[in-house]
């Protein structure tokens, strides 16, 4: 897998909360196929990782949200958490950041709870996404067909459930950002966001 993915540039989406392996392994899987990633967060400065209920680590944030420019980015990595999505889908900056990818085909991963933000982002309807099971009502609710499976890919959209699904989930994420743009989701997304 080494090299698969050199020259790309993927940007981790969080806000304080995120759930910390689901950043941590997908970034070390993404940088050791090659990929340059950086954290991109509402707020500069540090962000609190945890582990469930407890907290974690902190990290650097690379880039603020209000100065990280989504079309320097080759893809999008969501992680999930209780707090983190719910922080970044009542953030309009970040959904409008989330939004561009779609709106260019470009791909993008969200593992548990981050398919909160896909939701609010406007961008999933008529998706097949799996997420936390705890918010299969939401996505059906939002037009997309929720299915209970460790990844799910749809045309350029990964998705997981949880953390014990992060094997899986890097897989595929690696594989479709490896693929790059993908034709067909700016036409769904564009709809969806005029609706």
């Amino acid at each position: 897998m080494p090299g698969k993915l050199n020259g790309k540039k993927v940007a981790i989406l969080v806000a304080d909360g995120f759930e910390q392996m689901e950043m941590t392994k997908p970034r070390a899987a993404l940088q050791e196929a090659g990929a340059e990633t950086k954290i991109v967060s509402p707020k500069p400065g540090k962000i609190q990782g945890m582990h469930h209920a407890d907290k974690g680590d902190t990290f650097d944030v690379d880039l603020a949200l209000d100065a990280a420019k989504p079309e320097r980015f080759d893809a999008l990595l969501i992680p999930g958490g209780l707090m983190n999505p719910d922080a970044l889908r009542s953030n309009e900056e970040a959904l409008e950041f989330v939004r561009h990818f779609f709106r260019e085909g470009k791909p993008v991963a969200a593992i548990c709870h981050g398919p909160w933000v896909l939701i609010d982002a406007g961008v999933i309807r008529g998706r097949t996404v799996t997420s936390w099971p705890a918010i299969k009502t939401d996505v059906r609710n939002a037009g997309a067909n929720w299915v209970d499976r460790e990844v799910v890919v749809d045309n350029g959209l990964v998705t997981s459930r949880k953390p014990d699904d992060i094997p899986a989930f890097n897989e595929k994420m690696i594989e479709e950002f490896c693929e790059g743009r993908h034709h067909g989701t700016s036409g769904t997304a564009s709809s969806e966001l005029e609706t």
